[in-house]
């Protein structure tokens, strides 16, 4: 899928409006030129970026009520999903938070959010303070059972939990979930067959 058939979905099935579209052009042509001097994201998935990165990302606004108050993305390397879903973010009272370790990625993401006018931000170490999210989303950050850990022990809200997940998505969860059980639900990936979207509640 090209870059015109994932930017009609965007619009007309995700509700991504002009303004975010052009944004989102200018960071992946951005990230495409940084991703010559840093491995970013594989080069390998440079000619499918916006169906293998930006789409992928971008579903997850189905599943986001902007209208509560943040939103934290795990491991958001390059920016995805968490720069992607700032980008569709109208409401100015959302805060979006970005957790990235490598200093490198840190800091194109800062250019992004500068560069694009986003507010979002840019934080190192999660585990140095507790978070206050409506939403933790993740799509490449560590192993299920560690992103659950996380998200019960440093979140100090009821909050969901919303992670992008191949095929193995459903033996994941029952390892995960053997100790301690969780409300959860899988949702199917609208850029892969076998891929899914795990949405877990935690109550607090």
């Amino acid at each position: 899928m090209q870059e015109k058939e994932v930017k009609n979905i965007l619009q007309n099935q995700l509700n991504y409006g002009p303004k975010s579209i052009s944004k989102l052009t200018i960071f992946i042509n951005e990230l495409l030129e940084a991703n010559k001097k840093h491995n970013f994201i594989s080069k390998s998935s440079e000619k499918n970026i916006w169906h293998r990165h930006v789409l992928d990302s971008a579903q997850l606004v189905k599943f986001i009520d902007f209208y509560k108050s943040s939103l934290s993305d795990l491991g958001s390397g390059a920016g995805f999903p968490g720069l992607v879903l700032a980008i569709f973010n109208t409401n100015k009272d959302f805060h979006v938070k970005l957790y990235e370790k490598s200093p490198v990625k840190r800091a194109f993401l800062e250019n992004m959010s500068n560069k694009l006018s986003i507010k979002v931000d840019i934080c190192g170490n999660i585990y140095e303070e507790f978070l206050d999210s409506d939403y933790i989303v993740s799509r490449a950050f560590k192993k299920l059972e560690t992103i659950i850990q996380v998200s019960r022990e440093i979140v100090k809200k009821s909050h969901k939990l919303i992670i992008l997940k191949g095929q193995n998505a459903q033996k994941d969860l029952e390892k995960a979930f053997k100790k301690e059980k969780y409300a959860y639900k899988l949702e199917q990936s609208i850029t892969n067959n076998e891929s899914k979207i795990i949405i877990v509640d935690f109550k607090k």
